[in-house]
């Protein structure tokens, strides 16, 4: 089941208040969602033909806007490209790129291009021009790199199943095989590691030392009312633990985390 706009907007606010290490991070996040959420809505009974040019709407060609709002609250280094970028870029320059070479390094191409590949899964539209980004370890609908695994309620104990992966591009999920790195496909468990904190007891660092790459991972099962693609950018901590012991992000979130 796929999450609404409007239950991210709501537990990315609550997550933003709560005295965190990323509570500036999600304040952000919640502007990013809801100028999303009016692209997401632009498209809404409208007939889309999986090519971004000819698809897109005004709502979603107002680059400054995501500009704006990353240099009234974004993280430094985010803060300053918008800045460089905000007198003169335009929505070609910013989505074309990322729609035919997605980078997770691509902040604002992923913001404008995001809600508008959700509704074209939603609308089982496949998108044009990205066949070649797809892989046995990628999203089976737009090729995209899985953002973070999600662990379903009940599945603590099964090896094979219970496991998702969600897509960093169009936010599909699909299921993938439980124990087995994400990024390399390593298999053997003595190479597999996990790590929680108290602190996020529903979130987990699940990382490979064949490859020295990690994701984070959502238990379903430990917080029902979590939602994965918010609740992975609160963890911020997790990823901070990793980073200092020389893993690497699969996909660094929104918020270039």
């Amino acid at each position: 089941m796929r999450d609404s706009w409007d239950g991210r907007i709501r537990r990315a606010e609550t997550l933003s208040g709560s005295g965190g290490a990323a509570d500036a991070m999600l304040a952000f996040y919640v502007d990013l969602l809801r100028i999303q959420k009016d692209i997401y809505e632009s498209f809404r009974n409208r007939s889309l033909t999986g090519e971004l040019a000819s698809d897109a709407t005004p709502e979603m060609q107002l680059a400054p806007r995501v500009l704006t709002a990353t240099v009234s609250k974004g993280p430094v280094a985010l803060r300053e490209r918008a800045e460089q970028m905000l007198s003169r870029a335009a929505f070609d320059e910013i989505a074309e790129p990322f729609w035919h070479k997605p980078s997770d390094r691509d902040f604002f191409g992923k913001v404008l291009v995001q809600p508008y590949l959700e509704r074209l899964a939603e609308q089982g539209v496949r998108p044009r021009y990205r066949d070649h980004l797809r892989g046995e370890r990628r999203c089976p609908f737009c090729g995209g790199a899985p953002q973070l695994s999600i662990l379903e309620e009940h599945a603590a104990s099964l090896q094979s199943g219970g496991r998702q992966l969600q897509c960093a591009n169009c936010l599909n999920r699909w299921t993938f095989r439980r124990v087995v790195c994400v990024h390399c496909g390593e298999e053997d468990e003595h190479q597999l590691g996990y790590y929680q904190s108290e602190e996020f007891p529903h979130l987990r660092i699940d990382s490979c030392d064949t490859c020295r790459h990690y994701l984070k991972s959502i238990d379903l099962g430990k917080f029902g009312l979590a939602v994965p693609i918010v609740d992975e950018v609160s963890g911020v901590a997790l990823d901070a633990w990793a980073v200092e012991r020389g893993y690497q992000k699969i996909e660094l979130n929104l918020v270039g985390m």
